[in-house]
C-alpha cells in the first residue's frame, strides 16, 4: 500500500460511501492525509450513513462538515442530504459553495435553507456537469450571467420555482440533456418547457391545466403521478421510451412523428384505446409494450391482438393487465397472427376471473417462441371460499396448461 501513488489514494478514499468512513481512513498516514486534501474528488454527507448525525445539533452538523469541506482542495462531487434537519443557516452552505465553486462537477444538496437564497448564484457554474437541488428555492435568474455551460443533468425536487425562472434557467443550459421535476411548488398552472438539446424529461406528482414540452431530440419521458389537463410535446420523432404510471390526463398529444418509439409503459392510467392506438402506431421499432393496471374509457373498448401482431413485429416483451370482460375477450383474441418475436409474456389481474385462464391459454398459442411467462395477481388477505375456489382453479388449469408448454420458464408474483 506504501508504494501507491497518492492519486490512487484520492480514488480509493472517493470510493467511500460517506464522508465519516473516508476522514477515518485519510488518518492512516501522511500519505493518505495528502490524498485526502489534494486529491479527494468525492464527498457524501447523508444521514442515513451514520447514526451519530442524528444525534448532533443543527450547528455542530454547520461546523462538522464545513472543517471536513475545508480541509480539501479537489472537490468535484459533493453531496448533502440531512432528513433529520430542518434548516441550515444560510452562511455556511454559501460558505461551502464557494469554497468549491472551481472545481465542482456534482452538487446534490437536499436542506433546507434560511434565509433562502439562490443557490444557483453562489454555486460553481462554469463546471458543474450535475444539479440536484431539494426542498429549496429557485428566484430571479438572469441568463445573462448565471450560466451552465457544462450542465447536463438537472433534478428539482420540491423546490419553488416560477415557470418563467424555470423556462430562463433552461436557455442558460445549452448542453442540458436530462431534467427531473419532482413536485415542484409552482404557482402558474400553465408551463412550457423548451430545450433544444434535452434526451430524458421525467416528472412526478405535478399538477398543471397546461404542460406544453419542447425538446426536438427528446428520446425518454416518463411522467408519474401527475394531473394535467393538457400535455403536449413537440419534438422530431426522437422519442423512444415512453413511460406513463398514474397520470390523469385530459387530452395527450406526443405527436405524430412516434416511429422510434421502442418502450411504452403504462401504468394505471384510463386510456380510450382507439386514439392511443393511434398516437403509437406508427411504431414499427417497439420492442416492449406494458398496459398494466390500465382502464378503458369506454366499456367495450379493448387491446386488440392481431393489430398489436400486425404493427409491432419486433415486439419481444408484452406486458398485460386489465379487467377481462366475457364479451370483449373474445373481441381482443380475434384472427390468426402470431407475436413471432415475443419471448416474454407478463399478464397480470387485480380480481382473479375465470377468463384469465382462457385468455392466457390463447396469448400462449400467438407467442410461437416465447421463453418466459410471467403471472402477476392480487391476492387478498381476507379470502371467501368462493374466492380460494376460482384460485384454486386457476391453478389447476395453470398446471394443466403449462403441460403443453413445458419449455416456457413460468414466474408467479404476488401481491
Amino acid at each position: 500500500m506504501e508504494h501507491l501513488p497518492v492519486e490512487v489514494i484520492g480514488n480509493i478514499l472517493s470510493q467511500l460511501r460517506g464522508a465519516r468512513d473516508a476522514v477515518i481512513a485519510s488518518a492512516t498516514c501522511k500519505k493518505w492525509r495528502e490524498a485526502w486534501r489534494n486529491h479527494l474528488h468525492t464527498l457524501s454527507f447523508d444521514s442515513h450513513d451514520w447514526p451519530v448525525y442524528h444525534e448532533l445539533s443543527t450547528s455542530r452538523l454547520e461546523i462538522l462538515i464545513t472543517q471536513t469541506i475545508f480541509q480539501t482542495t479537489a472537490l468535484q462531487h459533493l453531496a448533502i442530504s440531512m432528513d433529520e434537519v430542518d434548516e441550515f443557516s444560510a452562511a455556511p452552505v454559501m460558505a461551502w459553495l464557494m469554497y468549491t465553486r472551481d472545481t465542482l462537477r456534482q452538487l446534490h444538496y437536499n436542506v433546507k435553507t434560511t434565509p433562502i437564497f439562490n443557490i444557483i448564484e453562489k454555486c460553481g457554474r462554469q463546471k458543474l456537469e450535475v444539479l440536484a437541488l431539494a426542498h429549496n428555492s429557485i428566484t430571479g435568474v438572469e441568463p445573462s450571467y448565471q450560466k451552465f455551460p457544462c450542465l447536463k443533468s438537472l433534478s428539482l425536487s420540491h423546490v419553488s420555482v416560477s415557470t418563467l425562472d424555470l423556462s430562463l434557467l433552461l436557455t442558460t443550459c445549452p448542453k442540458l440533456e436530462k431534467l427531473a421535476l419532482i413536485s415542484p411548488d409552482i404557482a402558474m398552472s400553465d408551463m412550457e418547457v423548451s430545450s433544444s438539446s434535452l434526451k430524458d424529461i421525467y416528472v412526478e406528482a405535478i399538477s398543471l391545466d397546461k404542460f406544453i414540452l419542447e425538446a426536438d431530440t427528446l428520446e425518454a419521458m416518463h411522467l408519474k403521478d401527475c394531473t394535467l389537463e393538457l400535455f403536449e410535446v413537440v419534438s422530431k420523432g426522437a422519442l423512444r421510451v415512453l413511460r406513463i404510471d398514474d397520470v390523469s390526463v385530459i387530452h395527450l398529444d406526443i405527436g405524430e412523428n412516434t416511429e422510434n418509439l421502442e418502450v411504452v409503459d403504462v401504468c394505471n392510467f384510463t386510456i380510450m384505446w382507439p386514439k392511443f392506438y393511434h398516437m403509437i402506431s406508427k411504431s414499427s421499432k417497439l420492442r416492449k409494450l406494458r398496459l398494466w393496471g390500465v382502464v378503458f374509457d369506454d366499456d367495450d373498448e379493448v387491446v386488440d391482438l392481431e393489430t398489436i401482431c400486425m404493427c409491432f413485429p419486433r415486439l419481444s416483451h408484452l406486458s398485460l393487465c386489465y379487467d377481462l370482460k366475457d364479451g370483449t375477450l373474445q373481441h381482443s383474441l380475434q384472427g390468426s397472427s402470431h407475436l413471432l418475436n415475443v419471448v416474454v409474456l407478463e399478464l397480470g389481474w387485480s380480481v382473479v376471473s375465470e377468463f384469465f385462464s382462457e385468455w392466457m391459454g390463447k396469448l400462449l398459442g400467438r407467442c410461437p417462441n416465447l421463453k418466459k411467462l410471467i403471472i402477476c395477481g392480487v391476492v387478498s388477505e381476507v379470502k371467501t371460499h368462493e374466492e380460494c375456489q376460482t384460485l384454486a382453479n386457476f391453478t389447476f388449469s395453470v398446471v394443466q396448461l403449462m403441460r403443453k408448454y413445458a419449455h416456457v420458464d413460468v414466474q408467479f408474483e404476488y401481491e
